[in-house]
């Protein structure tokens, strides 16, 4: 069992593609932007919801069941390099132009990782399948420029080692 504390210098985001239509048209941009590993990456927010629903009897004021039901996966990523690549994996095939019909929507595996090199423990949380849903862009004056994507993922596994 894992006991370490980590910071956000312990980390790393690596992104992959999984063996879909959607998985190649992100490998696309992944291989044209070397973007395996992403880099000058701050603020990562990983949002795990179940959407439980309290049962009330008529005539009881406290729930007599808790049923458990969706669960939706999302988060955020902010970074401070803007070369297009997240656009691109949020438009794939649209990201040079409006397309003339349908087009794929890449997804893709964020994997992120926290190292303790002096305990040498590893803690890995793996979003599959993830698709880009927003894409923001922000300049101002007397701060870094950055762009922040949210995203949403079909689900979440965890390791530690």
């Amino acid at each position: 069992m894992n006991t370490d504390v980590y910071t956000g210098a312990d980390g790393a985001i690596l992104l992959s593609a999984p063996q879909t239509t959607e998985g190649e048209a992100a490998q696309e941009v992944l291989d044209a932007h070397e973007l395996t590993a992403v880099g000058r990456v701050q603020d990562v927010r990983v949002e795990v919801t179940s959407d439980v629903r309290a049962y009330h009897e008529i005539g009881q004021r406290y729930a007599s069941q808790l049923r458990p039901g969706n669960v939706n996966v999302r988060g955020t990523v902010g970074r401070a390099y803007v070369n297009g690549a997240l656009i691109g994996l949020m438009l794939g095939q649209a990201r040079g132009g409006r397309p003339g019909g349908n087009w794929v929507q890449p997804a893709m595996n964020i994997t992120l990782r926290l190292a303790n090199p002096s305990s040498g423990s590893l803690n890995t949380l793996t979003l599959h399948d993830v698709k880009l849903d927003t894409w923001v862009y922000s300049l101002p004056e007397d701060e870094f420029v950055m762009e922040k994507v949210g995203f949403q993922a079909l689900y979440v596994t965890v390791a530690e080692e």
